[in-house]
């Protein structure tokens, strides 16, 4: 045989030299739940590992997040009340608002991310406000844009619209600019399908919708054409970089993305598959280190540029360890 693969994956030092694809701390974003009160770290039964923070403790968790290399944190808050519009999200007051002035005060060159929409708000659980027992997309959009502007008023350094509205990326844009916050940055949600594997982040951000599911403006899993529609929609909206979620079962969509669009493609790996693998680790079923850097491995290697992760601390250290 001239040709024989296995010359190029015979030490170490080989297999390192020709390596395609690699993860860096650099690629990963942590995602944090903040909560009303004081010394709180309660932990999610749901996903081992994970708590909901007090702003105070998050801003002291931001610290050991930034040590550890991590470049970002997205932020999603548990309001103290909620009500059919969630008008709790843009209120100067707000725990989003809060912890974000908090940790850009403690960490200033973290990069802090929050997440825009009102499904952790509203006393129904959907992401909007509800006219005759459907999301109302228009009416919807001003509400959006008046949580991002508040955020961007917090000190936050971009923020990430998760809620599907149609046309919300251009409606929260234009009340950036408008607002004099031209250089906060939108990462669009702009792939997002109606997946089952967001049980366990419904638990950690208290958002379980109250009644029916959000199929009407979440993606159809089905659909592959669309998720490339939606991103160059966004795209067009103003978006400066676009996501794709859930990450493991649409590894096809971060590819299809990463191809169709010029923008930095992030990727979120979700809840649910976080929850998996934790729970396979504690029945001893599967190796939980490698099963993590290899699902984290498999996203970039589909084209994403940034990871937005529960495991970010964990691979941090690896990574860090070389």
């Amino acid at each position: 045989m001239i040709i024989r693969p296995r010359r190029l994956r015979r030490t170490p030092a080989i297999r390192d030299m020709v390596r395609e694809t690699r993860l860096s701390v650099e690629d990963l974003i942590y995602l944090v739940f903040v909560k009303p009160g004081t010394g709180v770290r309660d932990p999610i039964s749901s996903m081992p590992g994970q708590v909901q923070y007090s702003v105070d403790t998050l801003a002291e968790e931001a610290e050991g997040i930034r040590e550890e290399g991590i470049p970002a944190i997205m932020v999603f808050g548990l309001p103290d009340r909620k009500d059919p519009t969630g008008t709790r999200s843009w209120a100067d007051d707000g725990i989003v608002q809060q912890a974000v002035a908090a940790v850009k005060r403690r960490v200033p060159d973290l990069t802090v991310i929050t997440d825009v929409c009102l499904c952790e708000y509203t006393d129904h659980g959907h992401c909007g406000v509800l006219r005759d027992g459907d999301v109302d997309n228009d009416a919807t959009l001003e509400i959006l844009a008046r949580q991002a502007v508040s955020h961007a008023e917090a000190g936050v350094d971009m923020v990430a619209p998760s809620d599907m509205m149609d046309g919300r990326v251009a409606a929260i844009r234009s009340a950036l600019d408008r607002a004099g916050r031209s250089n906060v940055g939108i990462l669009s949600y702009a792939v997002k399908y109606a997946s089952a594997f967001y049980g366990p982040f419904r638990e950690a951000a208290e958002c379980t919708p109250q009644f029916g599911d959000r199929s009407s403006y979440q993606m159809d899993p089905a659909n592959a054409r669309e998720g490339v529609k939606e991103a160059l929609l966004d795209v067009e909206e103003g978006a400066d970089m676009v996501m794709v979620k859930p990450a493991l079962p649409y590894l096809d969509m971060i590819h299809r993305i990463r191809e169709a669009c010029l923008l930095p493609v992030a990727a979120y790996n979700v809840s649910g598959e976080y929850a998996m693998i934790k729970a396979a680790e504690e029945k001893c079923w599967i190796d939980g280190t490698r099963v993590m850097m290899e699902v984290l491995l498999s996203i970039k290697r589909a084209g994403a540029d940034l990871i937005l992760t529960y495991f970010a601390r964990e691979a941090a250290h690896l990574l860090r360890q070389g």
